[in-house]
């Protein structure tokens, strides 16, 4: 419930707070005072567009703030979800700068206006012309009825399993797509498999082939190099061997004289091993290598063919393999496609038959419910002005359940006796349209958990008795609702539990409205000028419309 709502420098408005309380509160004044900028206020604290236009000029910026309390559990959820307090007492902050900066607070935090609008929209249902319009709008029937037929889980179900049966459909045209390119291109991806499989590939065989090539092709050459490097080491003549052993001779001579040169032996020794060693290897060398114009032909075509299918499908060999495994990947979808499509197909079948019949219990949901709204509306349309008037619930079958249901809802009215219902948007003007939302509030009470309903221009293109009545009927949302009217008709202001009137007036060169509570005389005095005057007679007929109201209640 919304027990206060403080605004500064918004539009006509410098700064005004609103005690509101339980029942119905009903906000009065005159054409152009400032009673619609307060509808505008609680729709920006719970998120709606900023427009830096609605600062109050001279002003830095526009501030809306509102204190609630005895929060519904859906308000509640909403603020763990969103990491905030979640406690019976909720204060939310908006401001708005004149350069149309915007920010948000809910109970001190920063928040975002998505959550604002979120939030809100658990706590409050706010009805000005714009909201009635979309009464016209079929998936507003729809959620009506849903909501009238608690048929919002079920619903919900379909939703759910329509977006389930949407990505199974996806997956499998997808799957289809990707088997039709292969099978499209399998004759192609059958040549590069067996192309790649009959070469019998070996990773980093190129690399190895180009060495083998270059040393088959410099046989020659390196067999008399490495036979003058083994001459070099082991010769007959000036060979390093001899080197070495002169090296040892004059070794012997140092040591005669001094001992202490008897440890770079070791360092000999090993010259002559490692000598040997590189003298052998070369010898080997020279011995093992020789021309071998097969090999190597053989050699030069199996490089050749590796040369190929790098440039068909390479450009490394890595690639070509890469590329082989991918074209087998691609031949056995074609394969296991039709597995995996009579899997999908099946899962499809199943996922169908359950929205069909989710859809079946939603539908029976709502022609049990569309009877009895109906029938409940229709019953309070004399009492609002619409005699002879009567509501139908139309549901028109599809050929297919989707994501709503099985059906379109239509809302049908007949206004006028013997005339034949046709849509609302066909036949309804502003005024009825207000006086129809009405009844649904009414009926809708019970399901409507949105503590506060607020109400501006309900009473438009009515007056005299019916707009007794609609006030009677407000009254009634009101005993399970805290309702806020704003209205210029004396017999709904009467009906009020708390009564706030709204003035405009200039200070400093700038209209500014305020808000006063109305008590005793005051409001008796409002209500005569409501009716036309402030004689006698006014005041007269105001007292006897404040005891009706009283009495109603």
């Amino acid at each position: 419930m919304l027990t206060s709502l403080r605004i500064r420098d918004l539009a006509t408005i410098a700064d005004v707070t609103l005690e509101l309380g339980e029942g119905l509160n009903v906000l009065t004044g005159e054409t152009g005072a400032g009673k619609s900028m307060l509808v505008d206020a609680l729709a920006l604290l719970l998120g709606d567009r900023a427009d830096r236009a609605a600062v109050r000029p001279g002003a830095a910026k526009a501030v809306v703030e509102g204190e609630l309390s005895a929060l519904p559990k859906s308000a509640l959820t909403g603020l763990e979800q969103s990491g905030l307090d979640a406690d019976d007492h909720l204060v939310i902050r908006r401001e708005v700068t004149a350069e149309g900066r915007s920010r948000a607070w809910i109970n001190g935090s920063p928040t975002t206006v998505g959550v604002l609008a979120t939030l809100g929209a658990t706590l409050v249902d706010l009805h000005g012309q714009h909201q009635t319009l979309q009464l016209l709008e079929p998936v507003e029937q729809r959620a009506l009825l849903d909501a009238f037929g608690d048929a919002l889980p079920a619903a919900d179900a379909v939703a759910a399993a329509w977006r389930d049966l949407g990505v199974l459909r996806a997956d499998r045209d997808a799957l289809v797509a990707r088997r039709d390119q292969a099978q499209r291109r399998a004759d192609w991806l059958r040549h590069v498999v067996d192309e790649v499989d009959a070469a019998r590939l070996k990773p980093g065989e190129d690399e190895t082939l180009d060495r083998d090539i270059n040393r088959l092709a410099q046989a020659g050459t390196l067999g008399d190099e490495a036979r003058r490097l083994a001459e070099a080491l082991d010769g007959d003549e000036a060979s390093a061997r001899t080197a070495v052993a002169a090296a040892e001779r004059a070794l012997n001579a140092l040591e005669r004289h001094d001992p202490d040169v008897g440890s770079w032996r070791e360092l000999l020794d090993g010259a002559y091993a490692q000598l040997d060693e590189l003298a052998r290897l070369a010898n080997q060398y020279a011995e093992t290598i020789a021309d071998e114009p097969a090999r190597l032909a053989e050699l030069e075509r199996r490089r050749d063919l590796l040369f190929t299918l790098k440039r068909k499908h390479g450009p490394e060999l890595a690639e070509v393999i890469a590329t082989r495994d991918r074209a087998r990947a691609e031949l056995d979808l074609v394969d296991s496609a039709a597995f995996d499509l009579r899997a999908l197909e099946a899962r499809l079948d199943a996922a169908t038959a359950a929205l069909v019949g989710l859809g079946a219990t939603l539908t029976a949901r709502r022609e049990a419910a569309a009877s009895r709204l109906a029938r409940d509306v229709t019953k309070l349309l004399p009492d609002l002005g619409l005699v002879g008037g009567r509501m139908t619930v139309a549901l028109v079958p599809l050929t297919e359940v989707r994501e709503h249901g099985a059906e379109e809802v239509t809302f049908l009215v007949q206004l006028n006796a013997g005339m034949e219902p046709r849509p609302l948007a066909r036949v309804a003007s502003g005024g009825e349209l207000s006086r129809l939302m009405l009844a649904l509030k009414v009926v809708l009470a019970r399901q409507d958990a949105v503590p506060t309903l607020v109400f501006d221009e309900i009473d438009q293109g009515i007056g005299g008795e019916v707009g007794g009545r609609v006030g009677a009927a407000l009254a009634q949302v009101a005993t399970r609702h805290q309702v806020l009217v704003i209205t210029h008709l004396p017999q709904i202001a009467a009906r009020g539990d708390r009564h706030l009137r709204i003035s405009k007036a200039t200070r400093a060169g700038i209209a500014t409205s305020d808000v006063a509570r109305l008590h005793g005389e005051d409001r008796v005095m409002e209500l005569a000028r409501m009716l036309g005057g402030d004689g006698e007679a006014e005041r007269a007929l105001a007292r006897a419309l404040l005891g009706e109201g009283v009495s109603a209640r």
